[in-house]
Order: structure tokens, then C-alpha cells, then sequence
């Protein structure tokens, strides 16, 4: 999906619900056979095969829809009555969802074999063949943006219309930085090959590096996993050998970097945006100052949280400083702990079930019904999202599964956002997607479900204390170190305007930002300052990390609300998820009393976090 405001959305990138790696890259050297059958997703819910005649027949139907609708309509959409402007977006909407469904299983067969030529191949294939077909469909909001308030408004006297106001809203959001007709059509033809290219060379390049480790060539995920290992020597030779190969491709990484920084400085300028985030706030739908009390929040509160953390694990582990590599290293205690994927499946679904049976009905679906891709292996997308498709199909769950207490919480992560999806999905297909900023919220509810009941159930200190420790990890690296990535995307964005940055500088940006994060007790060697080069939503989307924090901090807030409220939580909870992207932050909050733009709704979400550690250190 481009960043152009206001053009066509064939399907929501892949990367959208896609977690930073930092902020779950969970270890484990279990091997396959003692984590149980692991299961890989049936991707013939959406079409039979890449050369299927169901997929070719769809991209042809899609085609011929999309040209008889522009004729239809093209030029005519401000006089229509508002029965007749209804009958008109039903027709755009059912176009959207095929491209919606073409474009979404493409990018799950890449995600499951980056690697592979022909698999590349048929995604650039197919989202050549999408592009053409929409730029037909530019037009469309494009004149919805040009019908005058007051015109609009007389149209909204029709039921059938007022069905898709919370949509025309939306739309209408990006007014005033819609171009001429003939500019946004030209930025949505040449989409497909100017920053969709620069993301596919990103995502080809990471899935084709090797990291040589003890003789074994590693992909990224499983050198990665490593950082987690209990031997201190294989977690320094991980990071080394994952430092020192993407510095051996820093050139290819900085100039992707600083080409689509420079599209979308020139873009932003065209479209009149302040600053570089703020056109993602507003695709969030959440003002400027929101995120800025955000962020403020979570970088003030640096010493009481990551830096307060990581001087107590130092002591820990029995040193004075820690090198970099020991970040998310075990405790000693740790007994790293195989959980096998059954066990995963029944710790989340029980959490689940005990807030809500349809959330575990919902949830239970995704086992049954093979909407789950969790092993690891060569070519295949890092970390872990789900995708949600279409409303007419349903989601899937992509996971890099290795048997760690921690990839059950990716579980628990991945899985909320897929319920959040299945109850959004009756909204139909363009008001079922929900902001970036309240789609973390599902997710983080869901990994805070499991957590709290895991926690209840452990008796012994020991693992009480290993389990605390690994939830704290868990939320400096969702709250604290995306603050920091989007630092560092701020300072380079910001940077940028003055001229191309060099390798260096950028690893400049990222230790100067990773030293505020995380405090005096780090020890950074050369090679770390080149591991900016493989965080995904730099490239994907700009500006994305901040919503991990947003979402962190909300649950937080929600969750206390929880453990205080009566037993009406959680169907006002389930009623929040089922609106999807028809309601604001404001409107979904209210019920619960929260408020994102006071700025002690924050500080009450990182409160959290501080009585967590302050329980930690009651361990000592």
C-alpha cells in the first residue's frame, strides 16, 4: 500500500500487523521434534494456487468491474443523490475486496518463501496486475473528497448512505492533502515500481542473508534466537555474526534507507504535511500531540524504567556492565524451559476463555482450521503477524515458533490481533481495518491475559521471578525500544532533508538513541551501530513503531480498569473490537473512562511497568 493519502487500498501490506523484531524476537534452540507438530496455514481459503483459474478468473472479473465503474461514474459522483452514492460505494467496495483477496494471498505466499525467484516473481506479477486494475478506481475518492460539507450532508439523509459515514469521515480526513486527479493517479501507477521496489529489494535481500554461527549457516530468526541462549559465548558470537553481516550489506541497506526517506520528503512536501509522522498519525487517526505526549512520557521515564531495569539484571548476573548481547539473555535462574506447541496452544486458549469464551471460540479457530503458519524456516518472513485479509475469507497467523515462554506471548500477540479481526470483519471490507494504534491494543490485551495467568498459577519464586523479569523484557522492548526506533526514524527523516546520509552517520543516529534507551550500563561494540539495517517498518511503514508503545500503554491502562471493573468488561471490551475502524480512540475509550489525550493516561500505563520492577526488586 502506498503512503499516498488518498489513493486505492487494494489490501493492507503485510507488514501492517507485522511486530518489530526487536520487540519479539523470541529464542530457543528446541529442536522440531520437542516442540510437537507444528502447523503450516491452508492458503486455499483465498485461492487453490499461485496459476490457479479461480485467481485468474477474479483478477479478470476485478478488471472488468473496475472499468465499467469508472464509466459509471467518473465525474458524476457529486450529483447523485444519496441512495444512488450508497449503490455506487457498495460496487467500489466488492471491487476492493477481490483486489483486497488477490493482494493478500500474494503476499502470504512471499512471506512464506521470500527466497524462492518464482515466488518473487508471481508477487511483483500480482501487484502489477492490482495497480492497473485500481488506478481505475483512483478516481473514486478522489471526488468524494471534492463534494462540498454542506452537499454531503444533505446526501447523509439517506439510510443506505449513512451505513458508510464512519468510511466518508475517513476519506474525507486527507482533504486537505489530496493532489490534482492527474498527480495522485500518476503517484499510484508508479507505486508499483518506485517504493514498492525499494521495500521487495529490503525483504530480499534480509531473507538471503546467511549468518555462518559454529559452522551452521543461520537465517536471521535463528541467529537472532540465539541472543537468548544460556551460554554467554554463543549469544557474543550471534551478535557479532549478525553485526558484522549486515555490515557487510550496509551500503545496499543505507541507500534503501535513504531513498524512500527522500520519496516521502518529497511527497510530504507535495501533500502539505508538517512533519515526517504526521501523515501516519493521521492515517492512525490520532492528533500530533497525542503521540508527542507519547512519546515525551515514555522518554522521560527512561531512568525509572530500562535503565532502573537493566542496572538490577547486571547484578543479577553478576556483573557491573553489561555487553550489548546480554540484553535479552536468560537469568540464571531461567531454566529455559521447552514449551512444546500444544501446551502453547492450551496456556493462550485457557487465558482466553477465562476473560471471554468467544474470545477462545474465536481463537480456537485458528488451530482447527489451519490458519496458522508456525514453524521456522529458510526464506521465510521473521518475527510473526497476522494478516486479516478479507471480511469474506478470514485471517492468518504467521509465526516463527521455537518453544520459549516468550513465543508463547508472540502466540497470545498474534492471536489477539486475529480475534480483533474475525469481530471486526462484519463491518465489511472498508470499515472493518482498524487504526495501527488500536490494533496493538487487542494484541497487547491478549499477551497481558496469558501473562497474568501464568503468573497466578506460579507458586514457585524462582519462576515468579524469571516470569516477571521476561514481561518486563517484554515491555521495555514493546514501550521503551520503540520509542527509541522511532528516534532514530525521526532523526533520520529529520536529517534527510539536508542530504544523503552516510553508513556511518545512521549508525551514529542508532547508538546515539540506543544509549538513551537503555542507559550507561550497555557496552556497544563497532558492530552493533549496524543493526538499524534490519527492522522491517522502517521500510515497510514509516513511522509504525510508535504504536507498539501506544497499544502497550493503553492495555495497561485498560487492564487496570479491568482488574477494578464489574462483570459488564468484557462485553464492552468485545463491543470495542467489533467496531472496527468505524469509531475514533475517544468514542472506543470513553466506555472505560480513558482518555489518550491527557497526558496521566500515559504515565498511568507506565506505571505499570514501574511496580513490576519494583516487585523485581524485592527478589534481591
Amino acid at each position: 500500500m502506498p503512503d499516498t493519502a488518498v489513493s486505492t487500498r487494494p489490501s493492507r501490506p503485510f507488514a501492517d500487523l507485522h511486530r518489530a523484531p526487536d520487540a519479539d524476537q523470541r529464542g530457543g534452540a528446541a529442536g522440531r521434534e520437542d516442540l510437537g507438530s507444528l502447523p503450516e496455514w491452508n492458503l486455499n481459503d483465498l485461492y487453490s494456487g499461485t496459476q490457479s483459474q479461480d485467481l485468474q478468473d477474479d483478477l479478470e472479473r476485478a478488471r472488468g468491474q473496475a472499468r465499467q465503474l469508472r464509466e459509471d461514474y467518473e465525474g458524476r459522483l457529486a450529483g447523485l443523490n444519496g441512495d444512488t452514492l450508497a449503490v455506487a460505494i457498495e460496487r467500489y467496495e466488492a471491487i476492493e475486496e477481490v483486489l483486497g483477496r488477490l493482494m493478500s494471498y500474494a503476499q502470504l505466499v512471499y512471506s512464506g518463501d521470500m527466497s524462492n525467484p518464482e515466488v518473487g516473481k508471481f508477487y511483483q506479477g500480482m501487484q502489477e496486475s492490482v495497480t492497473e486494475i485500481s488506478t481505475d478506481l483512483v478516481f473514486f475518492t478522489l471526488e468524494l473528497n471534492n463534494i462540498p460539507e454542506d452537499a454531503l450532508e444533505a446526501k447523509l439523509e439517506s439510510e443506505k448512505l449513512r451505513v458508510y459515514q464512519p468510511w466518508l469521515r475517513d476519506v474525507r480526513a486527507f482533504r486537505p492533502h489530496q493532489l490534482s486527479d492527474e498527480l495522485e493517479r500518476m503517484l499510484h501507477e508508479k507505486h508499483v515500481s518506485g517504493r514498492s521496489a525499494w521495500v521487495r529489494l529490503f525483504d530480499e535481500t534480509m531473507a538471503a542473508l546467511r549468518f555462518r554461527l559454529h559452522g551452521e549457516e543461520l537465517t536471521s530468526s535463528e541467529v537472532l534466537n540465539k541472543l537468548t541462549s544460556h551460554d554467554e559465548a554463543t549469544r557474543k558470537a550471534a551478535a557479532k555474526t549478525f553485526g558484522g553481516t549486515l555490515g557487510e550489506q550496509v551500503r545496499t541497506f543505507s541507500l534503501i534507507t535513504n531513498t524512500l526517506a527522500k520519496d516521502k520528503q518529497i511527497e510530504d512536501s507535495w501533500r502539505a504535511f508538517a512533519r515526517p509522522v504526521s501523515s501516519r498519525n493521521l492515517a492512525n487517526f490520532v492528533e500530533d500531540e497525542v503521540v508527542d505526549a507519547l512519546v515525551g512520557a515514555v522518554r522521560e521515564s527512561y531512568p525509572k524504567l530500562s535503565h532502573r531495569y537493566y542496572r538490577l539484571k547486571a547484578k543479577w548476573m553478576g556483573k557491573d556492565t553489561l555487553p550489548y548481547w546480554d540484553r535479552n539473555a536468560p537469568l540464571p535462574e531461567d531454566d529455559d524451559k521447552v514449551v512444546p506447541w500444544q501446551n502453547a496452544r492450551e496456556t493462550v486458549l485457557n487465558a482466553y476463555a477465562e476473560f471471554s469464551p468467544r474470545m477462545a471460540e474465536v481463537g480456537q479457530r485458528f488451530f482447527d482450521d489451519n490458519w496458522i503458519d508456525a514453524p521456522t524456516r529458510a526464506g521465510k518472513a521473521p518475527g510473526a503477524f497476522s494478516h486479516p485479509t478479507v471480511p469474506s475469507a478470514h485471517p492468518y497467523v504467521l509465526l516463527n515458533y521455537q518453544g520459549r515462554t516468550r513465543d508463547v506471548m508472540t502466540l497470545a500477540h498474534e492471536l489477539g490481533h486475529g480475534v480483533h479481526q474475525v469481530l471486526a470483519a462484519h463491518q465489511g471490507h472498508l470499515m472493518a481495518d482498524t487504526p495501527l494504534t488500536l490494533a496493538e491494543t487487542a494484541s497487547v490485551f491478549g499477551e497481558m491475559l496469558t501473562f497474568q495467568r501464568m503468573l497466578r498459577n506460579e507458586t514457585d519464586p524462582k519462576r515468579r521471578k524469571v516470569m516477571l523479569a521476561a514481561k518486563v523484557e517484554d515491555m521495555l522492548n514493546t514501550v521503551v525500544r520503540q520509542v527509541a526506533f522511532h528516534e532514530f526514524e525521526r532523526r533520520v527523516h529529520d536529517e534527510r532533508k539536508n542530504g544523503e546520509l552516510l553508513p556511518e552517520r545512521l549508525g551514529e543516529i542508532w547508538l546515539e538513541t540506543q544509549r538513551e534507551a537503555l542507559g550507561d550500563v550497555f557496552l556497544f561494540d563497532e558492530e552493533y551501530q549496524y543493526f538499524w539495517c534490519y527492522i522491517p517498518h522502517f521500510i515497510h511503514v514509516p513511522f509504525y513503531v510508535y504504536a507498539y508503545a501506544f497499544g502497550d500503554c493503553l492495555v495497561n491502562s485498560l487492564y487496570a480498569v479491568y482488574e477494578n471493573a464489574h462483570g459488564d468488561f468484557a462485553d464492552k471490551y468485545l463491543e470495542m473490537l467489533q467496531a472496527g475502524g468505524t469509531k475514533r480512540h475517544r468514542e472506543l475509550l470513553a466506555p472505560f473512562g480513558l482518555d489518550a489525550s491527557d497526558p496521566n493516561f500515559w504515565h498511568q500505563g507506565l506505571g505499570l511497568i514501574e511496580r513490576f520492577i519494583d516487585e523485581l526488586e524485592t527478589f534481591d
